[in-house]
């Protein structure tokens, strides 16, 4: 008899939460550090307090421009990491990303995620700190290798249609998450049809596609890992 292989991501290590890891691209090449500073402590303090019932150890700013936190869930994780590289971005800051499966052993720090140990933060670490890869969205899931493959693959092609859009074309996708079409038109001073001749141009339904067949996969290995 042919022996069944284990079913998909139930060969992943327990997990008790999401960790959320990322850095700052290309901060040395800013012409004002300061400005630079007070915009990256003001995007993370605004995710803190956006996805406060999420977080369970705040993101922390760990080396002048990098960051980490916990998070309750992967799907939770996943949406700090959508909103505050959103926040960045329109704020023409580039940012990287890693999202996390980690066991924690040691006492959850609720005021700052510094002093904590367990299987999966080093990996996340290292996978943050691989400075050839511009993917701006990764991954760590212990045990199974192909299926972060496969979810990096989604975050590079997010990363490309990022790379790609115009000033305009940004503030639109972007803001088409919280708006519908007819007043951001009219509050961006343009017609109805160029708004949506720059969604199609910037590849709104793709992105959104993409972002939620992610959300779909964070939901489904959350309930694998029985994290909430």
């Amino acid at each position: 008899m042919l022996a069944h292989a284990a079913p998909l991501i139930e060969t992943l290590p327990a997990a008790t939460h999401a960790v959320v890891m990322g850095d700052l691209v290309s901060s040395e090449d800013t012409a004002s550090v300061e400005a630079l500073h007070s915009r990256f402590n003001a995007a993370v303090q605004w995710a803190n307090e956006a996805h406060g019932p999420s977080i369970v150890s705040p993101l922390t700013i760990t080396l002048g421009d990098e960051f980490q936190g916990l998070c309750a869930s992967l799907k939770g994780g996943l949406g700090v990491v959508r909103d505050l590289r959103a926040q960045l971005l329109a704020d023409g800051i580039g940012c990287r990303f890693v999202l996390g499966a980690v066991r924690l052993e040691t006492p959850v720090n609720r005021a700052r995620a510094w002093n904590m140990m367990g299987p999966g933060l080093a990996g996340s670490r290292q996978r943050l700190g691989d400075k050839r890869d511009v993917n701006a969205y990764r991954f760590e899931l212990r045990g199974e290798p192909e299926l972060q493959a496969l979810m990096e693959a989604v975050g590079a092609s997010l990363t490309q249609i990022e790379d790609s859009w115009t000033d305009r074309q940004r503030e639109v996708v972007l803001a088409l998450r919280a708006e519908s079409a007819a007043p951001l038109a009219e509050r961006l001073g343009m017609s109805a049809q160029t708004l949506y001749k720059i969604r199609r141009a910037g590849r709104f339904d793709l992105y959104e596609r993409q972002w939620a067949a992610l959300e779909a996969m964070a939901g489904r290995l959350d309930r694998a890992l029985g994290l909430r």
